[in-house]
């Protein structure tokens, strides 16, 4: 109990040191590898950036040596791209690694089914609309449950033809 507040000033700047050395090594290592380390396009992505940040912190705290933090660093990002490039070279994999998105509303009706097996609610879907600032339903012409966990709320729109945002959920639709 007495080490709670503090330790020591070796300690402290063993943290120190650490802490600047796992900051840079995260950076160096993010900005080789580009924006898709930190994107959150899907449930992977979004576990590889709770990884980076588990791992960042065992490495600030020193309680993995910079080393390994270094190495473990790497490896899940190399991981991310592997997984990345196979989903994007074969439809099998990408179906294997990324889920689909979602119909959870769709022009004037909820989709049950979807809803209870997503564990969405009539009252969050509401309120996601809410959130992008529209009152009436009759103006949304979908709500999805998107790859990342997000949903979206699109609105309809006067525009006739063209390639719609939803065309990869037509059979999703009632």
């Amino acid at each position: 109990m007495k080490d709670l507040f503090f330790k020591n000033w070796d300690s402290l700047a063993d943290i120190a040191l650490c802490t600047l050395c796992a900051f840079f090594t995260l950076f160096i290592l993010v900005r080789i590898s580009g924006k898709r380390t930190l994107a959150k396009l899907n449930a992977f992505d979004f576990i590889v950036t709770v990884t980076l940040g588990s791992t960042l912190s065992s490495m600030i705290l020193n309680k993995v040596t910079l080393t390994e933090g270094t190495v473990a660093l790497t490896i899940i990002i190399i991981l991310q791209y592997t997984l990345a490039w196979l989903s994007r070279a074969s439809p099998t994999m990408e179906k294997i690694i990324n889920c689909n998105p979602t119909l959870l509303y769709y022009n004037g009706a909820f989709m049950n089914d979807a809803m209870k097996r997503e564990g969405i609610t009539e009252e969050e879907i509401y309120a996601e609309i809410r959130n992008f600032r529209l009152e009436r339903l009759d103006e949304v012409r979908a709500v999805v449950l998107e790859l990342n966990g997000e949903i979206s709320v699109i609105k309809k729109s006067s525009v006739v033809g063209g390639t719609s945002s939803l065309h990869d959920l037509k059979n999703q639709k009632p």
